[in-house]
């Protein structure tokens, strides 16, 4: 019986643009795989060098020559074990995002990924070409035929076709495929059809961690010849994946492989966001974060988020009672707080805000109060907030839903005033939910008194959010039809809705669009995203 091979997938996150400290990450890594796994191939993630998505670092000359001498010197540096690793090769004018089988102190072939992804966050298009010539890779290693295709490639049938055409027995799959809603089931899905259209065994690994607005959850895995998909590896973690490859029977067998054991929606949107916040904090400097305490479910949410994030340690919450804040709402807020062991301040803004009346009493007379004092507030808090991180450091986090930002529900320079928006991607369905789950693992930790209250601004007296917009479950579903599916006016009225209230729906995200381009980043979870993914024009003369 021949010797099995012995794969190591290296499933770690690999920051954007940090290509010294990723090569030098990458060579020791390649050293562990051999020496610490006994590893034959050692795989890497999709432009694991340069970090994913590089965006304009690609426009950059130096940026690719840096990545070119880091390349180079990692070859140089790899003995007694094959590595693959993902890099961005820049042929004179020309980029190619490529993924390098390095052997014995050289590149040995590099393959060049065929289909360019330019739909939701991806833009790969404007930065890179296709090779004319679509070489397939295959070498190898241990008497195995071995090839490589790069993400997107596995996602058409000929790329793959054309690998095992050319004697590949088993194919590795770098990736770098955010984390979304349902994406493991049709990954899953995908894996056993390739599988059984080429009798190949597929090694499919997804690098992990937050960049910006996007999340990447790893969740790699591993399919057998015949079909038989393996369970995925721990999703949102950093671990080395060690599998054992037969070519005989097309099988593998794990050796080091952490299974998911929880891959249901809230929790892995739960670890979505927790892990979103703390790469973005952590990437960008930031050991510290604030938030605005309200004593509702969003600031609670964002509250609970920040201290499985950082630690309560490195969470400051600060109540701002207006005259129109409940008891409840403050009570509530310093409840959660001493559950989590988080530092909570006061800060009223019935000072400022009466200033703020007091100067614009001559220019408002004769106005009834609306929606500007209603606002007011809202901005006396966003500067405070900011004063105090300008103060003491640390960054500020935003506590405004999915719902919110897309009708608008949001006060800009007020409470979208902040660094980073940790549900800004969870309708307000959603966010319920996900604080009902939170509940059920590992204690309480957001008051049920918040969950079960209905929903307030308190920017005046008795305020509800259901004074202004349709009931949330209501709500959510027309902008699940109409953001995420971009369903019309008409076909979300012939599914059942009211047509008067999907007018207005529809036309408070339209008038929206103006705000959203100025809010903070934060994690991708759903289909259709605010922000890179979802990316309408301001200035829209069209309707429907």
């Amino acid at each position: 019986m021949s010797k099995p091979l012995r794969l190591a997938l290296a499933q770690f996150d690999f920051p954007v643009g940090a290509v010294a400290g990723n090569a030098e990450r990458i060579a020791a890594m390649i050293t562990s795989a051999r020496d610490e796994y006994a590893a034959d191939i050692v795989l890497f993630p999709e432009l694991a060098l340069s970090g994913y998505p590089p965006e304009d670092l690609l426009l950059r000359p130096s940026f690719l020559a840096d990545c070119e001498a880091a390349i180079t010197r990692i070859a140089a540096a790899t003995r007694g074990i094959v590595a693959v690793v993902g890099w961005p090769q820049s042929v004179g004018s020309v980029v190619y995002n490529a993924a390098s089988v390095l052997r014995e102190g050289r590149i040995e072939h590099t393959y060049r990924k065929r289909e360019l992804p330019n739909y939701a966050v991806f833009d790969e298009r404007r930065y890179f070409d296709v090779d004319p010539d679509r070489d397939v890779c295959v070498f190898e290693v241990g008497g195995v035929q071995v090839g490589l295709v790069i993400c997107e490639d596995l996602w058409f049938a000929e790329p793959l076709a054309d690998t095992v055409r050319a004697g590949a027995q088993l194919v590795l799959v770098p990736n770098a495929s955010p984390f979304e809603h349902g994406k493991s089931a049709m990954r899953d899905a995908l894996l056993e059809t390739r599988t059984r259209e080429t009798g190949a065994a597929l090694a499919y690994l997804n690098t992990v961690g937050g960049q910006d607005a996007v999340v990447f959850d790893g969740a790699s895995v591993v399919a057998d010849g015949d079909g038989r998909v393996h369970p995925a590896a721990t999703a949102f973690t950093d671990q080395w994946l060690v599998a054992d490859f037969d070519a005989t029977t097309q099988r593998f067998t794990p050796v080091q492989w952490v299974e998911e054991v929880d891959e249901s929606r809230e929790a892995l949107a739960w670890r979505a966001v927790v892990r979103g916040t703390r790469d973005y904090c952590r990437k960008n400097g930031f050991e510290k974060v604030w938030l605005g305490l309200s004593g509702g479910i969003d600031s609670s949410l964002v509250l609970a988020i920040a201290v499985d994030a950082l630690g309560a340690e490195n969470v400051t919450a600060v109540r701002m009672p207006s005259r129109y804040t409940a008891d409840l709402s403050n009570d509530l807020a310093a409840l959660q707080c001493e559950a989590q062991g988080v530092r909570m301040m006061t800060l009223p803004i019935e000072k400022p805000f009466q200033g703020y009346l007091d100067t614009l009493a001559q220019a408002f007379d004769g106005r009834a109060p609306d929606v500007a004092e209603e606002n007011l507030q809202s901005r006396v808090r966003g500067a405070l907030m900011m004063a105090m991180t300008n103060k003491f450091g640390g960054l500020l986090l935003t506590t405004g839903n999915k719902s919110e930002y897309a009708v608008g529900y949001a006060t800009i320079y007020g409470d979208m005033a902040g660094g980073y928006a940790p549900i800004k991607d969870l309708y307000k369905t959603e966010v319920y939910a996900l604080a009902q789950w939170r509940n059920s693992v590992g204690g309480v930790v957001i008051p049920p008194g918040v969950i079960d209250r209905p929903p307030s601004a308190e920017l005046r007296e008795n305020q509800k959010d259901q004074d202004s917009l349709p009931p949330y479950d209501v709500l959510d579903a027309i902008l699940l039809r109409h953001v995420d599916q971009e369903q019309s006016t008409e076909e979300i009225v012939a599914a059942g809705f009211e047509r008067e209230i999907v007018e207005r729906v529809v036309r408070l995200v339209r008038i929206s669009e103006w705000k959203r381009h100025q809010a903070a980043p934060g994690p991708k979870v759903s289909r259709r995203a605010f922000g890179r993914e979802r990316r309408y024009p301001i200035t829209n003369g069209y309707r429907a």
